[in-house]
């Protein structure tokens, strides 16, 4: 089992989320699935989960997340979340991920709407995923119980596993938290990214999404660029103040895309 340091990372993020608890866990089916299940018995306390293993990982669409030990990184943060406004909310989670794995001006880790981190370095690859899950708590009509999931890979090179495909077993590429920076290994990015990311939750849950967009619009990798969603083609210019991603067609028209899967492959 790695060395994750659970008491000195609780310590840390103690003065955020005073009811916090740490768990890591050698191997379970879904961090996400856990949280979800102990808030449906009734536990609502906040709690960060992290999983060496995770056999039943999911990402959005209900696609699998293959993580192994030491090789990437998965946990779930679970709490009581009351936001003005939940649009956007994976950007904001996206963001602060991002923010924290990579500081530098220009970034290289991108975000690809609405919940991937992608390493831009002139082959666009997937570094990491959020699925992010509520449910609605009894006797609290403006608050629901939220699970913030995270996958990120950890290794510089990916190790083969059943998610195997044609670029090195990865069907949008590979990239890994090593190649921004050697020296993190999967203890030490949670380290790094833990308080950045509930600090956000903190500032999305007061002031929403737009005092983000400026920071987003720096590392949007789908703007500029053809995409299509569905039978909608036409070229991405960013988010709006909901969350949407905006799409301009051919003839000048604005479409404001909710959900859904985006390509970047040409149209």
């Amino acid at each position: 089992m790695l060395h994750w340091d659970a008491e000195t990372l609780w310590q840390l993020l103690l003065p955020l989320a005073p009811d916090l608890s740490v768990e890591v866990l050698p191997r379970t089916g879904s961090t996400n699935t856990s949280l979800m299940e102990r808030a449906r018995a009734g536990d609502t306390s906040t709690c960060l989960m992290v999983a060496e293993q995770q056999t039943a990982g999911r990402g959005r669409l209900g696609r699998p997340w293959w993580s192994e030990p030491g090789g990437s990184l998965t946990f779930s943060l679970g709490l009581r979340y009351a936001p003005r406004d939940w649009s956007g909310l994976s950007l904001a989670v996206g963001l602060a991920l991002a923010r924290a794995l990579d500081p530098s001006a220009p970034p290289r880790l991108g975000i690809k709407w609405p919940n991937d981190l992608w390493l831009t370095d002139g082959a666009d690859r997937k570094l990491g995923g959020i699925l992010i899950e509520t449910v609605a708590l009894p006797g609290d009509p403006e608050g629901r119980w939220t699970v913030i999931g995270c996958g990120l890979n950890i290794l510089a090179r990916p190790a083969a596993g059943p998610s195997a495909g044609p670029e090195g077993g990865f069907r949008t590429g590979y990239a890994g938290v090593q190649e921004l920076q050697p020296d993190l290994d999967a203890p030490r990015t949670l380290h790094r990214i833990a308080a950045p990311l509930l600090q956000a939750l903190q500032a999305f849950e007061r002031d929403g999404l737009a005092p983000l967009l400026p920071a987003y619009a720096e590392r949007d990798v789908l703007a500029g660029r053809t995409v299509s969603a569905g039978e909608l083609r036409g070229t991405a210019i960013g988010p709006d103040r909901d969350g949407q991603l905006r799409v301009r067609r051919d003839d000048g028209t604005l479409q404001p895309v909710a959900s859904g899967e985006v390509s970047v492959r040409p149209c």
